[in-house]
């Protein structure tokens, strides 16, 4: 046989043969024939097509050349012929795949009758399914997907994803879906929320023609967890220093410590020590006030020339504040698209004990214990501790989303003559509420002068603070309504192809925000006919 090389030069050499030729009539030469060098340029002929091939509908509908699947008339049990079908369209494709017995070459086609198939689909790459067959009659023609009540073939699921296309067994394998009606049912996807009709997994293939793909309603995000209504633990109220003339040594009254659930703690400041001449100076209440210089708790001075003084009372712990709400365009994943929660609210600080009052003293110019009496005097009371933070609340759920096609990293999508349809995005879930803090406790009193010779009274602890609100949580991302949701662009959209896009999910409010309050609100859920989304596992973009 010659090359293509040879097949042009031999077309080449005909050409001049048949000018010289006429030249040669034109001066009396003699005729020669050139038809052996025709003969020799024929091109080879093309075989006539296979049985099986041709387009999804007009060509022949062939036991050989697929398997056969009715939801009304067949029997899993059927070899998946014309005369016996099978019954469930996941059965057709594993006998398509593998072959309908042992030995036997797989078809990779699938004739669907028109009707209504209540399963969850996972079609491998190179397995064709052709739907809306005229089954009645028994010649499995091709109907026409939307021709009427019973014409489509429609893969409806109560739950689940309808239609999912893996990867096949050899690389560049492509399914033909073709006269199908995807129906995915309301917040039906693994998360409980989303509603997603088609997904091309990582290196699927696929086209999908004269068809219909459908998604259902998201479901609202539920709203984040209130934290306790009840105030968080509150603070203990300060010991009372020893009076005067009762000890040899007059300690000042210990601390008292709040532990909060946390381990964080808040401990009233010691009071001042009874002393002769002088008073001891209190504590600070602790935690110390580093990053709040200007407020109190600090330690009471001790007496000297003049009266004691009092400890300073604890500073209110910070309140949590309003978390952010949810932001970003959310993740697709095999399991389809995966939203954000509003973030949670933070714990609310601790209130600060308050400082422990000054000691007072035993002798002055006016005054003095008794001689047979412990010449100690009054000590100074402690200071009381300050309550814990309220918690924060938890972050609003994300609004489920609707979407007719997910392609993942790697799948090739075409898409030809084909509705896709989408509903509504679900509103993102409303940000929880934070726990009120506790309460701070008062310190106590110091230890009182003896009798009524003007003896001072040691002074008092201050008081501890409040603990901090804990903050209201952010509002969930509210749910996506998106024809064709992408992670990266490896898709054509053929004429005829129409989509109608539903309306977004508005994102979730914050915890007790009002309903003018755009703070802590999470954003509106993403909208488009074509929209691009990181993969789980990638930055938000």
């Amino acid at each position: 046989m010659r090359s293509k090389e040879g097949r042009r030069v031999a077309t080449s050499v005909v050409a001049v043969a048949i000018f010289m030729c006429g030249a040669s009539m034109l001066t009396g030469c003699p005729y020669s024939d050139p038809c052996w060098e025709v003969e020799a340029c024929e091109p080879d002929p093309v075989p006539p097509p296979g049985p099986c091939e041709g387009e999804p509908g007009t060509a022949p509908a062939l036991d050989e050349c697929g398997v056969f699947v009715s939801p009304l008339s067949g029997d899993d049990r059927s070899p998946g012929t014309k005369d016996a079908p099978v019954k469930t369209l996941q059965h057709a494709i594993g006998l398509a795949a593998h072959g309908r017995s042992r030995g036997e070459e797989p078809t990779r086609r699938v004739y669907a009758c028109g009707g209504a198939f209540k399963e969850t689909i996972t079609l491998p790459s190179g397995v064709e399914l052709w739907g809306g067959r005229r089954c009645d009659g028994g010649d499995w023609s091709y109907e026409g997907s939307f021709g009427g009540p019973d014409h489509p073939t429609t893969i409806a699921p109560p739950r689940g994803i309808p239609l999912r296309v893996i990867a096949g067994e050899e690389e560049a394998a492509t399914s033909t879906v073709f006269g199908m009606r995807v129906v995915a049912a309301d917040a039906s996807a693994p998360d409980g929320k989303s509603s997603i009709a088609v997904i091309l997994s990582t290196g699927a293939r696929a086209m999908l023609q004269d068809s219909e793909i459908v998604a259902g309603d998201g479901k609202d995000g539920e709203p984040g967890e209130d934290a306790d209504t009840e105030r968080a633990k509150d603070g203990v109220v300060g010991n009372n220093g020893a009076n005067a003339c009762t000890a040899d040594a007059a300690v000042g009254a210990l601390p008292v410590v709040t532990v909060c659930d946390d381990g964080i703690e808040s401990t009233g400041g010691y009071g001042g020590d009874g002393g002769l001449d002088a008073g001891g100076d209190g504590a600070p209440g602790q935690p110390a006030l580093a990053e709040h210089p200007e407020r109190d708790s600090d330690a009471g001075l001790g007496a000297d020339q003049t009266r004691c003084e009092d400890g300073g009372d604890g500073a209110d712990g910070a309140d949590g504040g309003r978390a952010d709400g949810a932001l970003g365009p959310g993740f697709l994943s095999d399991d389809g698209w995966r939203g954000v929660r509003g973030e949670d609210g933070t714990k609310g600080g601790v209130g600060y004990g308050g400082g422990g009052g000054g000691g007072s003293k035993s002798r002055g110019e006016m005054f003095a214990c008794p001689a047979r009496l412990p010449q100690s005097g009054a000590a100074g009371g402690s200071g009381g501790s300050g309550g814990c933070g309220g918690k924060g609340g938890k972050g609003g759920g994300y609004g489920g989303a609707s979407i007719g096609i997910i392609a993942l990293e790697g799948a090739a999508l075409t898409v030809a003559n084909t509705n896709v349809l989408t509903g509504k995005g679900g509103q993102g879930g409303v940000g929880g509420t934070g726990q009120p803090g506790g309460a701070g406790q008062p310190g106590a009193h110091g230890g009182l002068g003896y009798g009524h010779n003007g003896m001072w009274d040691a002074c008092k602890g201050g008081r501890g603070g409040n603990g901090g609100r804990g903050g209201d949580a952010g509002g969930g991302l509210g749910g996506a309504s998106v024809g064709i949701a992408y992670v990266v662009p490896n898709f054509a959209i053929r004429p005829g192809t129409t989509m109608v896009i539903g309306d977004p999910g508005t994102g979730g409010p914050a915890g007790n925000a009002g309903t003018e309050d755009e703070v802590g609100k999470g954003e509106n859920g993403p909208q488009g006919q074509l929209v691009a989304f990181p993969a789980a596992g990638e930055p938000s973009h």
